[in-house]
């Protein structure tokens, strides 16, 4: 198993929530207010078994995650998903706290973390920020709040700037979504 660190994702993927995604196919006009929240439960559903594979913690290459690190990832992208949306929810335009998921890799050491846990915590995660999903008022969805580089984002667009983070992970390991 490699350790080296991933070399950083610079690029800005807010640009999913305009178009389809040619990697992984996701396509934002898909997700509805209604179907957020099942769609966020449904994308962690193929973890569990994926990472009780034999390669779960094996690089298919040394500079793209193995299917545990991606997972790792997941499981601490929801959560961070999960505190901006309860930000969105209760402050008035709230600035998002920075979050550096390639920090993040490195300072929980991913690499070295238990398939199995990280499962059992990725469903965990999820499951919050698609139980957080599920109790947006009508009236909430609209709510902006703001990362520090200006992008914008409303309860409902940072809910499908997160599916497609999940769903394009999933992809990312070759495990299929549920439907």
């Amino acid at each position: 198993m490699t350790e080296n660190p991933i070399e950083p994702d610079s690029k800005d993927w807010t640009w999913v929530l305009s178009r389809a995604c040619e990697d992984c196919g996701f396509d934002p006009e898909s997700v509805t207010r209604e179907n957020l929240a099942s769609r966020l439960a449904r994308a962690a559903e193929p973890w569990p078994a994926r990472l009780t594979q034999e390669d779960a913690r094996r690089r298919p290459l040394p500079f793209v995650w193995s299917p545990t690190e991606y997972a790792a990832h997941i499981r601490d992208m929801a959560a961070v998903m999960t505190g901006r949306l309860q930000l969105i929810l209760t402050q008035d335009d709230p600035p998002f706290p920075d979050w550096d998921q390639d920090a993040a890799a490195i300072a929980g050491d991913y690499a070295h973390e238990e398939p199995g846990e990280v499962a059992t915590q990725v469903s965990a995660a999820v499951g919050r920020l698609s139980t957080a999903y599920g109790a947006v008022h009508e009236s909430q969805w609209d709510r902006p709040g703001r990362r520090s580089n200006g992008s914008v984002f409303t309860a409902f667009t940072l809910g499908v700037y997160a599916l497609h983070d999940l769903e394009h992970h999933v992809h990312d390991v070759g495990a299929p979504l549920p439907n």
